[in-house]
């Protein structure tokens, strides 16, 4: 049994009626993931050794949960929609450094795209959505060199309060 089989049999939450919510919330996954995977195929053509090696382990990644996403999407009885041909990139890649920054962005959309079923009502599904994530989130770390405190949620909305506020 495949990695994407195993996955799809244990998020079967969906039913055999795909549920609206769901299914757009994977489908906007699905979407997010075929845009990295694409993103990470210029990612590794800047970079070289070891940081090469890290882009291509990351392409693995987002390449098996786009799997996974469309064998869910499958046993829901939902047709996944193909991947683009190509993609237009957040930002301009010319360099090293230009490519690490476009790996961070990608993680970081990704983390906020499973955020969408992280709300759903499902546990199947809030716990998939949680742990991709969780593994954006390491690989946006293992990238930006750094963690964020919400990963997946924009920086305005998990900045404390302003103080001197008054009631």
């Amino acid at each position: 049994m495949s990695r994407a089989d195993r996955t799809s049999s244990q998020v079967s939450g969906l039913g055999a009626a795909p549920e609206t919510a769901a299914t757009g919330a994977l489908q906007s996954a699905l979407a997010a993931e075929q845009a990295a995977v694409y993103g990470y195929g210029v990612v590794g053509a800047y970079l070289t050794g070891p940081m090469q090696s890290a882009a291509g382990a990351d392409w693995l990644a987002h390449t098996d949960a786009s799997n996974t996403i469309e064998a869910m999407l499958r046993a829901s009885g939902t047709q996944p929609p193909a991947a683009a041909a190509a993609y237009q990139l957040p930002i301009q890649v010319q360099n090293a450094a230009e490519a690490v920054s476009l790996a961070v962005l990608i993680e970081d959309r990704i983390a906020t795209t499973y955020m969408g079923l992280v709300a759903l009502d499902s546990p199947a599904m809030r716990k998939f959505g949680a742990l991709q994530v969780q593994a954006s989130a390491l690989r946006a770390a293992a990238w930006r060199g750094s963690t964020v405190a919400f990963p997946g949620l924009p920086a305005a909305t998990a900045a404390p309060p302003r103080s001197g506020h008054s009631s």
